[in-house]
């Protein structure tokens, strides 16, 4: 299957998942809220151009914003994220691995440790980000912390059983065109 299909059925389910089954579920608390589409952007080939990058993120959080009828709040945290992401992977990473070793982010590609520092970094960025545009204001601060706090548990925890219940296969990179 190309690339292209994959990923546009990646984001078909993340999306469905994200708003049929995570937005139904009653909140737990005012501070806790699901999110899991955005791992579509964190799941995408090294080799993303950074221009590609940001339409992708705009696209996906412009298909959220749609269903959850929010004025562009998603996807201002998509394009951030789609932003940020090849900055984190220049840190975390080194250059060899994302160029000739394996095509995507994953845990059995970067190992366990790495990938979740990876992961980690751009959730709390978005839900930090998310969070501030949804209240515009801190209000209290320690509400606002416990707010992004929550949420990027619950997220890193949907984010890890997805890893574990659906391993990714590693794909190598070949030289070959």
């Amino acid at each position: 299957m190309s690339d292209l299909i994959k990923n546009i059925f990646r984001l078909a389910i993340f999306i469905l998942v994200q708003v049929y089954v995570l937005n139904k579920i009653p909140h737990l608390h005012r501070f806790i809220i699901p999110y899991l589409y955005f791992v579509f952007i964190l799941w995408l080939p090294f080799n993303t151009p950074r221009l590609s990058l940001l339409f992708i993120g705009f696209i996906t959080g412009l298909t959220l914003d749609y269903f959850k009828l929010t004025p562009g709040l998603h996807t201002a945290a998509c394009v951030l994220i789609a932003y940020i992401r090849p900055f984190i992977i220049g840190i975390l990473i080194s250059k060899e691995v994302t160029e000739l070793t394996f095509h995507e982010p994953s845990p059995r590609g970067m190992g366990w440790t790495q990938y979740m520092i990876y992961a980690f970094i751009l959730t709390l960025l978005h839900h930090t980000y998310l969070v501030l545009l949804e209240w515009l204001q801190f209000g209290s601060f320690l509400d606002f912390l416990i707010k992004v706090g929550s949420t990027t548990a619950v997220s890193m925890l949907l984010i890890t059983t997805v890893e574990l219940m659906f391993p990714r296969s590693l794909k190598y990179r070949t030289n070959t065109a």
